[in-house]
């Protein structure tokens, strides 16, 4: 139930126009490392949202290795991912990550999952791990790709180098993900970052361009990694 206070802001928006619910992907998360834990945060989650279902329900921010094991083995959160989906609970499961490549790439070739949300941006691109291979291994298996801390929390952003919000985001895009995440200030952030999708994927150029600017930077500018 990671942001919890945004459930409570989409449940009363459900509250008031149930019939506008059908027509948006929601999503949530939980952090909950047991099957109980997990389970019980469901069915808060789906309280406080006002809604019968999610769309997406992800196991969220996978770090260490004794957090695999607790979620996978016996009486671990998966069992609770997997039964809310049998249910009709939850119609996709999917597991989230940016502390640690392999472990998330471990997960992806593992769990039965739908989808991954993981870190992508120039720094990604200078570093092994989450684009040269949980991104493939993903991809291989057929699971949405969900693109995160692709304005490195706004750190990446250099308008005197050419390296816009925009720009960042179109790089993104260029990765071979489905689709990319990205929080917003106000509606007018939100109106330029929608172009976007009438300028489309990065060209290649521009892509080696970004990434030749952040290399000597990468392993510093991956803040959210754990030490690697």
């Amino acid at each position: 139930m990671a942001y919890a206070g945004s459930q409570g802001y989409y449940g009363g928006v459900w509250r008031e126009r149930p019939q506008e619910r059908a027509g948006i992907f929601q999503t949530s998360k939980s952090a909950q490392r047991t099957r109980d834990g997990a389970w019980a945060e469901l069915q808060d989650t789906l309280r406080t949202m006002a809604t019968d279902h999610l769309d997406l329900w992800q196991i969220h921010d996978l770090r260490e290795p004794d957090e695999f094991d607790a979620i996978a083995g016996p009486g671990g959160a998966l069992e609770a991912f997997v039964r809310a989906k049998e249910m009709g609970l939850v119609r996709h499961i999917g597991v989230t990550g940016h502390h640690d490549p392999r472990l998330l790439t471990r997960a992806v070739l593992s769990w039965p999952l739908d989808a991954v949300l993981l870190p992508v941006n120039p720094v990604e691109a200078c570093l092994d791990g989450f684009l040269n291979e949980t991104l493939p291994a993903a991809r291989e298996r057929g699971l949405a790709v969900i693109a995160m801390k692709v304005l490195g929390a706004g750190h990446y952003l250099a308008p005197q180098a050419g390296v816009d919000a925009l720009t960042l985001i179109r790089f993104a895009l260029a990765q071979a993900v489905t689709t990319v995440i990205v929080g917003c200030a106000d509606p007018a952030q939100v109106r330029e970052l929608s172009r976007s999708g009438e300028l489309g994927p990065l060209p290649l150029a521009e892509q080696e361009r970004l990434k030749e600017l952040f290399r000597p930077q990468a392993r510093r500018l991956a803040f959210y990694r754990g030490r690697f």
